[in-house]
């Protein structure tokens, strides 16, 4: 990897965007390396939650400037492709069998949205900033809209996309953008605490708790999505870690993946 730093100890893989030069935006190298490292860190039975952090001022500042003066001249399917590449990306790190935690160390613009919408659980340092600013480019957020969306909510989402307006890490927490602001001293140690939890939960029961979340949010409470939440449960229950989890509960003592 050339623009990630990757690192791995007792459960938690991280990995740091390492361009601090340039903000860690990120061009057509990263979105590879990004999507390459996810796909592999899924792949690692002792993996267990990704923290996905930044080196530098920055967490992300979107698209690096000379990648989009590449794109300039591209045709209509160069521009499709590429789009698709960061499509993949974003999809690639959301549809993460592994819990992942974004790490928010500095701002966020543009596309660096996505990165941390696409993550389950975000903390950022009260001094981060952020800020959608495609319109003023003459641009949308198209691909990561299903992201930034679900985790802002649309109304947050209809004021922030269209005014390109810079907000704090006050204002993310309030909009449920992030879940936790933390003075920049405590920022490793929260992260890390979070990441305990993760890694000390059943791994299964984490992997299919975060597919229920995103199979069940925003849908319409229909009869089909109350079955498959019935189901749900019921295959958890006779899975075998669902069976060592309340047998190690009821009988006092850790259950066999601590």
């Amino acid at each position: 990897m050339n623009h990630l730093l990757i690192h791995a100890a007792n459960g938690v893989a991280t990995v740091t965007l390492n361009r601090p030069d340039v903000r860690n935006a990120f061009n057509d190298e990263v979105i590879l390396e990004l999507t390459q490292a996810f796909h592999e860190l899924q792949a690692q039975g002792d993996v267990r939650c990704i923290v996905l952090a930044a080196n530098g001022t920055a967490f992300c500042a979107g698209a690096d400037l000379n990648w989009m003066r590449s794109m300039a001249d591209y045709t209509y399917a160069q521009n499709l492709a590429d789009a698709g590449r960061l499509a993949t990306m974003m999809q690639t790190i959301y549809a993460c069998q592994k819990p992942t935690i974004a790490k928010i160390q500095g701002d966020v613009y543009a596309g660096g949205t996505g990165l941390v919408a696409a993550c389950d659980i975000a903390v950022s340092v009260d001094t981060a900033h952020y800020c959608l600013s495609e319109v003023k480019l003459g641009l949308i957020p198209a691909t990561i809209s299903p992201y930034v969306i679900r985790a802002m909510g649309a109304r947050a989402a209809h004021r922030y996309f269209l005014t390109a307006e810079r907000f704090g890490a006050a204002e993310a927490l309030r909009i449920g953008f992030v879940h936790e602001v933390v003075h920049p001293d405590a920022l490793n140690h929260r992260v890390a605490e979070l990441a305990q939890t993760l890694v000390s939960a059943g791994p299964e029961a984490v992997r299919l708790c975060k597919k229920l979340v995103q199979d069940v949010a925003e849908q319409e409470i229909t009869p089909a999505l109350v079955q498959m939440t019935v189901a749900a449960i019921a295959d958890v229950r006779v899975s075998p870690e669902g069976r060592e989890g309340v047998q190690s509960f009821l009988q006092k003592r850790k259950p066999n993946w601590l």
